[in-house]
């Protein structure tokens, strides 16, 4: 993995739609969504959702921007950050998706579903 962008975000819907703005921006390819019921009643959506995608650096620097800007629109942006070069356990944990019960994506490369 070149470059890794996460996309944090209040509720599904908002994630979905940063997902499909952030793969139009750029070449970056969407590889995984994270939910995350908060506890605390000061959060103002009962969901908050994390998008990652992958890329060259500059096209991931890109689709995060974009899908930022949407979320921060309509008013559901949380955080964002991108991670050039992100070592192999940050790339393994990049797959992990809590949206398919803690599962690794079905696409995940092989090598990282293999025990080692």
């Amino acid at each position: 993995m070149k470059a890794l962008g996460i996309i944090e975000v209040y509720s599904f819907t908002t994630a979905v739609c940063v997902a499909d703005v952030a793969a139009k921006a750029s070449g970056v390819k969407v590889i995984a969504f994270d939910r995350n019921r908060p506890v605390s009643a000061d959060v103002p959506a009962p969901l908050v959702m994390a998008v990652k995608v992958e890329g060259s650096v500059s096209d991931v620097k890109a689709a995060v921007e974009a899908g930022s800007e949407y979320a921060k629109s309509k008013g559901k942006f949380i955080v964002s950050h991108v991670i050039a070069s992100p070592g192999e356990d940050v790339d393994k944990m990049a797959y992990l998706m809590d949206i398919n019960k803690d599962k690794f994506n079905k696409k995940l490369p092989k090598s990282f579903r293999e025990a080692k």
